[in-house]
């Protein structure tokens, strides 16, 4: 039963299939440890957890390997029957860890950064949820640890929590080696990181014996704790990352029998696509939050490559652009490799919606968001709630404006959920900076993927959400927002529910006021100005949106 899950899709190359397999069996052990922390509410060693531990460190061993030797092979088999011979939950939740899904995060950079490393004695591995279950057992692959868990940090986003029983505290403080946090980030504040720490250093560990294993060789973000922040100055950390694996395997190397071998490659990632923009129309940018993108310019002609994830995340992205391309209205993708997605560079010039083709262009955004909304459907749990999204609206109202605009943003807000809505996976990102007016006069979406996929609130949600982003992002009047609403339910046949465009409306506002707000925080001075305006344009529009609240 395991092993069939873990299977990957044939075709894949040995790594892919491998690397694809760690991270399904690491989401596997997450969901089986998750299940048992929900009930009493702290993480424990038990042998089901150890079992799926089991399995996920017995293929990162056979990942670290050129060859399938027959010894680990059989190691894998029967961890595989260890653990299918215990009981196992009906039903558990696994999450897409969010590092392979968006921010370019290997494996094998943890195995590079872990190997060769001098321990003094066999660690003990600790791994956060969820990313952390697969890459601690990359971690106890390689260093042979003598006790392996994970721990599920919870609690406010900036001060996070680790709680462990009564058992697994003994265990914890009888270990007398080294110890080896491995999780992503650190992001905005690496409260995860600080909260096992400070497990341990409560449990009398020197910090000198606390190792991290993180995915990049920055700061905590801004929203660190002092003393976080103090500790993190001084450990001892291993890293390695995307760019170190592409020193030793250039990224044309990738795609040589889709574009040649001789490529100039450039990185376009973190805002750098936009560098020849005039500053008047340069984008605002949330850097750590894009995607990592490289162009490569050859003879055959110039492309970009952009993550788009591993395993079968990559793929399910790869398989929509397929069909969005097919459609006329994306680029067309040529291949994917280790979660990167190669499609074609298009040439073109960004859109300008207020000249005489608006009503044209407004078409074009129908039949686009037309197709989504019959394309591609979502299950509901793809996405936040409208109560999540109103209570999102509210805070973020109190926040950056005060009591008065929360009250008016709940008030109006009391009747949006009594609209019937269609969960489907909307774009997400609707800004005009997205858009692009080809050579050939096509309009088409530049980045349609994975904007209802991020790292946010957000996720799969009815079309209206993005009819209510248009809205916004194109400055519709009252009219031209009916007119594209009535569009895409006649090209569609999709329902669009008038109260559910005003509703989602308040709240996209909240929203884009929140996110630019949040990029501010981390950003350099240069950069507040432009990020600051767009927060103070969305507070502007929720204001009238809710009745010109002072």
């Amino acid at each position: 039963m395991v092993a069939s899950a873990l299977a990957a899709p044939a075709g894949w190359q040995r790594q892919d299939r491998l690397r694809a397999a760690l991270i399904l069996a690491g989401e596997l052990a997450q969901g089986l440890a998750d299940t048992e922390f929900d009930a009493p509410g702290f993480d424990d060693d038990t042998p089901l957890q150890a079992a799926a531990l089991s399995v996920a460190v017995a293929i990162a061993r056979l990942f670290a390997t050129d060859c399938d030797a027959p010894a680990l092979r059989a190691s894998f088999e029967a961890a595989t029957a260890g653990l299918e011979a215990l009981p196992l939950p009906a039903r558990v939740s696994c999450k897409t860890p969010e590092g392979y899904a968006f921010y370019a995060v290997y494996p094998e950079s943890y195995r590079a950064a872990i190997a060769g490393q001098a321990w003094g004695a066999r660690p003990a591995v600790i791994g956060l949820r969820s990313i952390g279950t697969s890459l601690a057992a990359v971690a106890a692959a390689e260093t042979g640890a003598s006790l392996t868990v994970t721990l599920r940090p919870f609690g406010e986003p900036f001060r996070r929590q680790v709680r462990v029983s009564p058992g697994l505290r003994e265990r914890l403080a009888a270990h007398a080696g080294p110890f080896l946090l491995v999780d992503e980030g650190p992001g905005l504040s690496g409260s995860s990181l600080g909260a096992a720490a400070d497990l341990l250093e409560g449990l009398g560990v020197a910090p000198e014996r606390i190792v991290f294993a993180p995915s990049h060789g920055g700061d905590l973000g801004p929203q660190a704790a002092d003393g976080h922040r103090v500790r993190w100055q001084g450990a001892r950390r291993l890293v390695s990352t995307l760019d170190d694996l592409l020193v030793a395997e250039p990224l044309a190397g990738w795609f040589a029998d889709l574009i040649g071998g001789d490529a100039r490659i450039e990185d376009i990632s973190g805002g750098l696509w936009a560098r020849g923009e005039p500053g008047h129309l340069r984008p605002p940018i949330w850097r750590s939050q894009e995607r990592r993108k490289f162009r490569l310019v050859t003879e055959s002609g110039v492309y970009v490559a952009r993550f788009a994830g591993l395993g079968r995340t990559g793929e399910a992205k790869f398989e929509q652009a397929e069909v969005l391309h097919a459609a006329g209205f994306a680029p067309r993708p040529l291949g994917l490799r280790r979660g990167f997605l190669l499609e074609s560079w298009e040439a073109g010039v960004r859109l300008q919606i207020d000249g005489a083709d608006r009503p044209g262009l407004l078409d074009r955004l129908a039949a686009y968001l037309a197709f989504r909304a019959s394309r591609f459907p979502a299950a509901p749990d793809e996405g936040a709630s409208f109560e999540q999204l109103r209570e999102m609206a509210i805070a973020n109202a109190a926040a950056l404006d005060g009591e008065a605009l929360a009250a008016a943003v709940a008030n109006r807000l009391n009747r949006g959920g009594e609209a019937p809505l269609r969960p489907v996976r909307i774009d997400g990102r609707l800004q005009i900076w997205e858009w692009l007016r080809r050579d050939d006069g096509a309009v088409i979406k530049t980045d349609a993927l994975d904007h209802c996929a991020g790292h946010d609130l957000i996720g799969c949600q009815d079309i209206a959400w993005d009819i209510a982003g248009a809205a916004s992002e194109w400055r519709l009047s009252r009219g031209e927002v009916e007119r594209l609403a009535a569009a895409v339910r006649n090209l569609s046949g999709v329902g669009v529910a008038p109260v559910a465009v005003e509703a989602f409306r308040i709240c996209y506002a909240a929203f884009q006021a929140g996110y630019w707000a949040m990029a501010s925080e981390g950003a350099g001075a240069d950069e507040q100005a432009t990020l600051n305006a767009w927060r103070d344009r969305h507070v502007t529009d929720l204001r009238l949106l809710v009745g010109g609240v002072r």
